[in-house]
């Protein structure tokens, strides 16, 4: 049963126009979803290539130290940028669980 036995149908034109916003918002949803995709995809497709690349890196790096006599310097930065990261994403993990106040 259809609400319109009771009250007027609406328009062919009203009708059209419900027709024309439903899919102009599926059309821009889907737009907004390949776009993220396109971006998304190399990302993730990269990623192997980026480990690579950064073991390789590492491995370099300890020769050099090991010709030179010079400490690998990167692993020395990396370390503590790693604990810095640690240390800020338990601070707002933390801080997001009770509510805080500011002034």
């Amino acid at each position: 049963m259809h609400a319109y036995l009771i009250t007027a149908k609406p328009g062919r034109s009203s009708r059209a126009v419900r027709f024309v916003a439903r899919w102009t918002v599926r059309a821009l949803a889907l737009l907004v979803m390949v776009a993220l995709g396109a971006f998304v995809f190399p990302l993730r497709a990269a990623r192997p290539v980026l480990n690579y690349v950064a073991t390789r890196a590492a491995w370099v790096e300890l020769w050099a130290a090991s010709v030179t006599g010079i400490g690998p310097v990167g692993a020395a930065i990396g370390s503590g940028i790693t604990d810095e990261f640690i240390r800020e994403f338990h601070k707002a993990r933390a801080s997001a669980t009770r509510e805080e106040t500011y002034a």
